[in-house]
């Protein structure tokens, strides 16, 4: 006779995980995420290593792969967008007003 284990309950998201986990300063982690996975979409399309990838942002090759798996603290969000356009991309930012008034405003990250 088998016994089905009984699931833990579950429910939708928020779209950051980082708000869902109860983590402070969620939407900058999510940003910094987002621009992290860039980061590494370019690396991987330029067939470059994480030395080549750290001499060009300046910085040393161990931050640099510690960044890679998460360790966002390291690195301000301004210093990610100047890692980004350090690979030839354009950064814009975009202030506009919040679509339903008295709520909070938000950050999100468009890749183009």
């Amino acid at each position: 006779m088998s016994t089905k284990k009984k699931l833990p309950a579950h429910s939708r998201g928020s779209g950051n995980i980082f708000a869902d986990l109860g983590l402070p300063n969620a939407e900058e982690h999510q940003l910094k995420a987002a621009l992290v996975v860039q980061l590494k979409r370019l690396m991987a399309e330029r067939e470059i290593t994480q030395t080549e990838a750290a001499k060009l942002v300046e910085m040393k090759q161990p931050d640099l792969s510690k960044l890679l798996r998460g360790h966002f603290k390291l690195v301000s969000v301004e210093k990610l967008l100047r890692m980004l356009t350090a690979f030839d991309q354009d950064v814009e930012i975009t202030v506009k007003p919040h679509r339903k008034r008295g709520e909070v405003g938000r950050i999100t990250f468009i890749p183009a």
